[in-house]
Formats: C-alpha cells, sequence, structure tokens
C-alpha cells in the first residue's frame, strides 16, 4: 500500500497522545473514586456490573480517529483489475502514390479522415498503434488509449517514397510484440546472417486480441515479398484487415517531370486479408472503417491498476465511531 499524501500519517502521533490522556483521566477517576467509596456517594465499577466495558467505547473512538488519519493521508493500493482489451496497428502506406487525387483531396487526406473518424469511435479499452511505411516500415505512435496522442501522430503523416507492403506488415507486427510482456520476435534484419528456422504456426482459427489493418492502394514496388510477411502474420495468429485506398481507374501523378500512373491493386489487398483471415474493404467511405472493429478478437486480460481506497477507510472510521458512540449511550446514558 501506498499514500498520495504520505505526510498526513505524522498526524497519527495524536493517538498516542489521546491514549495517554485517557490513562491519566481513568486514574484521576480512580483516585476520586477511592476517596469517596467510604462515604457512600459512589459505587465501584464491580459493583455496578460495568468493569472493563467502560474501556470498549473510547477504544472504539480512538481506533475510528486512528483509521481517519489513515484516510485522510490518501491510501492507493495495487489491484487486480479485470479489463476486455485489444490491440489496432493503423499502418498507412506514406508512398509518394498516395498523393494522388483520386479519391479526395488526396488518398493521404481520405485515408486519414477515415482513420480519425474510426479512432473517435473505438472504447477506451482497446489500445491504437500507428505504423507508417513507404519504403521501409518505421512505428509513428506505439499502442496507447490516448487518443490525441494517436490522432497528433496520423496528423503527422505525409506522402514519401516507393512502397513495401512487406514492410509495413512487419514494423506492424513489431509493434504489436512490444506492446506485450513478451520479448518481440526478431521478424526481419539484414544483419542476420544464417537463416532462421520458422516460426511454429499457432493452431488454424486461432486469433491473438490484435488486427492490422492496412491502408494502402496496393501497389508494391519494394522488396521483400508482402505474402511472405503475410505468412508471418498468420503464423502469430494476427489478422490483417485490408483498406483500399484509391479507385481502379487510378490517376496520373507529375513526379520529378514524369506523369507515372497510379491505380488501386486490389488483388493483393485481397490475398493478404485471406491469408491472415482478415476482411478486404475498399475504403469509399470512412464508414466502411468502422466496420473493421468488429471483426476484433479482444480477450479478458487481468492487468494491476493502483486504486485509491479513502473511502474504505473513511467508511471504517465512521462505523467505528457510531459503533463506539452507541455503545457508550447504551451502556452510560452519554458519550465518552
Amino acid at each position: 500500500m501506498s499514500f498520495i499524501w504520505p505526510a498526513m500519517l505524522l498526524s497519527l502521533f495524536l493517538v498516542p497522545l489521546f491514549a495517554v490522556f485517557y490513562i491519566r483521566l481513568q486514574r484521576r477517576r480512580r483516585r476520586l473514586g477511592t476517596s469517596t467509596s467510604g462515604l457512600g456517594f459512589v459505587q465501584g465499577a464491580a459493583q455496578t456490573g460495568i468493569g472493563a466495558r467502560r474501556h470498549i467505547p473510547p477504544a472504539l473512538f480512538m481506533a475510528g480517529l486512528a483509521i481517519m488519519l489513515v484516510a485522510m493521508a490518501r491510501p492507493q493500493t495495487e489491484v487486480k483489475v479485470p479489463r476486455v482489451e485489444g490491440t489496432i496497428i493503423l499502418a498507412f502506406d506514406v508512398s509518394g502514390s498516395m498523393a494522388a487525387d483520386d479519391l479526395k483531396p488526396t488518398r493521404m487526406e481520405a485515408a486519414k479522415t477515415a482513420a480519425r473518424d474510426f479512432v473517435l469511435h473505438q472504447p477506451s479499452t482497446v489500445q491504437i498503434g500507428v505504423v507508417g511505411f513507404s519504403d521501409n516500415g518505421f512505428a509513428v505512435q506505439a499502442p496507447t488509449d490516448n487518443q490525441d496522442a494517436i490522432l497528433a501522430s496520423i496528423n503527422r503523416l505525409t506522402p514519401q517514397r516507393g512502397t513495401s507492403l512487406a514492410h509495413g506488415i512487419l514494423a506492424s507486427l513489431n509493434t504489436i510484440g512490444a506492446n506485450t510482456s513478451e520479448p518481440p520476435p526478431e521478424l526481419y534484419s539484414n544483419l542476420l546472417l544464417t537463416p532462421t528456422p520458422e516460426p511454429t504456426p499457432v493452431p488454424q482459427g486461432v486469433y491473438t486480441p490484435a488486427v492490422i489493418v492496412l491502408l494502402t492502394d496496393g501497389e508494391n514496388n519494394e522488396a521483400p515479398d508482402p505474402l511472405a510477411a503475410a505468412q508471418t502474420a498468420a503464423y502469430r495468429g494476427v489478422r490483417i484487415d485490408t483498406v483500399g485506398i484509391g479507385s481502379a481507374a487510378g490517376s496520373d501523378l507529375h513526379i520529378n517531370g514524369f506523369i507515372v500512373h497510379t491505380q488501386l491493386e486490389e488483388a493483393m489487398l485481397q490475398q493478404i486479408s485471406q491469408l491472415t483471415g482478415g476482411v478486404y474493404y475498399n475504403a469509399t467511405s470512412a464508414e466502411d472503417l468502422l466496420k473493421i472493429y468488429d471483426t476484433l478478437n479482444p480477450q479478458l486480460v487481468i492487468k494491476p491498476e493502483k486504486m485509491e481506497v479513502t473511502s474504505i477507510f473513511a467508511g471504517a472510521s465512521l462505523l467505528a465511531l457510531m459503533v463506539g458512540g452507541v455503545f457508550s449511550l447504551l451502556w452510560f446514558g452519554r458519550l465518552p
């Protein structure tokens, strides 16, 4: 147990002072009782049958005071809270082709608008991370339930260079792995000089409480093979929902004096989603993206959280004071 205001615990020194005052008061009463008992004005405690009961109400009052002083220090304890959680990684294609305007105002802005709407509709128990990829993949925002941080990371995305869907998938898997208690596996690195064994696949149809949402036009022009990366996700039980950004007719881009035609390649995105047990969406509107949450497979997890228990201590203090007052009124007709 810890305390938000630990300095208030110094007030507990008042309790021994009250105890010393009570003991001295009782001694004084006994002396007065002894001096007057011979005159027949009072009877001793043993004769009245009260005995040690006279000390119970004051003891309850002092216990209630001590508990109240502890409550003033605002105690908090760690409790294990069950929560239904899931993780969603929004993987954005930030390649140059996302600057095309076949979706207005551009593919990139359409994807960002849909994603922002999606984030605002998610419950607080869902962790959302943001990954960007062009000719490589990079984490923009670790999974969090802080919507302001997520939206700010989405707003920072801008079109860059080529497209490697595989890097986007692998970066997303590494981000999911970094958000779990287990160390993330090293999925891809050019520093590995010897081949590594393939990971043991999870049983077919078993999925983790995490999903990757791949927002892209599907044009892949960089290694490695995106289907191999998708297979790695399937081995780990991570679904990939693909969102096609763009139109089949496509659009012309002017890049460094050249005209480049770019269009939505749905076939690749459909293969990726099918391979991982996900769903392909053609993002003609922001509403399509909102359907993705229905495919998330959340799980019940137990997480330790610090919880303030001041109210419990305050309630216990009032209970002790009330019981002490009731006993005092019943036995002595007065409060101590």
